[in-house]
């Protein structure tokens, strides 16, 4: 088969973004002593951007991923030629406390209806990428939860395959048999069957990506990626060779964009090595399908949104709503 030149394999596919918590792939390979450490550092450092942000201005200080409770937003890109800034295929908000050594993450439909950030209207908030890029979704999100998020990262679809094969696969708990078609180039049918399986970075991206299928939908789809999320950060934090280090930061350094640091990411493997998938909590945002005009969304349950923002509140140990809020006009003043 021709290798096909980067022009045309941009034309024949849409290159998406999917985000995975991939910080932790990130912190598996800083405990590796300085020599692997140093590349490490050269090739992630290439991924930083901090959208001009130094803090959320939900904030009154800034916060340490080592020290305190933090926020972070997983975003996934569909970028086009068409657009300057695609819609997210894929959001996800995970928690981390220090003191319960927690993190809990958050699917939201991305179809949802809410508040679109700085263009009073309500919209599908995967749509405030396109209007905005990162900057308006990450308002939109803030606004949305009523919490601050600290941190983002997004990672692109073939970055995600090649750190699960370098990482030898994941294991995952596939919830009913179905059959999924991986991406372009090489397309292909994947064969599911309920119950454990081992998965390659091509299955575990068909796995995470399938929705048509699933009689949930995109409630079925985010519980499958946070699965998958799970299975990497326990691959991940149990990884122990350190003749693949050059391959993983390259692949970090080329395929991510997030405003972590890799210092950052440092002091939290050292405070937490022991970090695996039963640190994790799920939650849930309940919703229901409905069209408008002819246009389909999910409708957030109130009650639903309440809870969740509730529980992240706390988890981030967070002062009063009006405390938060009062800091984002504040600075919305100056």
């Amino acid at each position: 088969m021709k290798r096909r030149t980067e022009r045309q394999h941009m034309k024949k596919r849409k290159l998406r973004k999917f985000s995975i918590f991939i910080i932790l792939a990130v912190l598996l390979m800083v405990g590796f002593g300085g020599h692997y450490a140093f590349k490490t550092y050269q090739a992630a450092s290439q991924s930083f951007d901090d959208l001009g942000r130094d803090k959320s201005a939900k904030r009154e200080d800034a916060v340490s991923i080592s020290k305190d409770p933090i926020s972070i937003l997983l975003m996934g890109v569909d970028d086009t030629e068409e657009m300057e800034n695609g819609r997210t295929d894929t959001l996800i908000v995970a928690t981390f406390n220090p003191s319960d050594e927690r993190l809990k993450l958050l699917s939201i439909p991305r179809d949802s209806l809410v508040d679109i950030a700085g263009r009073d209207t309500q919209d599908k908030i995967n749509h405030a990428h396109a209007y905005g890029g990162k900057t308006m979704t990450i308002e939109t999100i803030e606004n949305f939860l009523d919490i601050p998020i600290d941190h983002y990262a997004a990672v692109d679809f073939d970055a995600f395959v090649n750190i699960i094969d370098i990482l030898d696969g994941i294991n995952v708990d596939v919830p009913f048999d179905f059959e999924q078609k991986t991406i372009a180039p090489n397309s292909k049918m994947v064969q599911f069957h309920e119950g454990p399986m081992e998965l390659d970075g091509e299955a575990a991206l068909a796995f995470a990506r399938m929705r048509k299928m699933d009689p949930r939908g995109d409630i079925g789809r985010n519980e499958r990626q946070q699965e998958v999320i799970k299975a990497i950060a326990d691959k991940a934090m149990r990884f122990g060779s350190v003749t693949k280090i050059d391959d993983l930061a390259a692949e970090i350094g080329t395929n991510m964009e997030t405003d972590l640091r890799i210092k950052d990411g440092l002091s939290f493997y050292k405070a937490y090595s022991d970090f695996g998938s039963g640190n994790i909590d799920q939650l849930k945002l309940e919703t229901e399908s409905q069209v408008i005009n002819g246009i389909s969304y999910e409708i957030i349950n109130e009650e639903s949104l309440a809870e969740v923002q509730d529980s992240l509140r706390q988890h981030l140990e967070l002062k009063d709503t009006s405390d938060i809020n009062e800091y984002a006009d504040q600075e919305n003043i100056e």
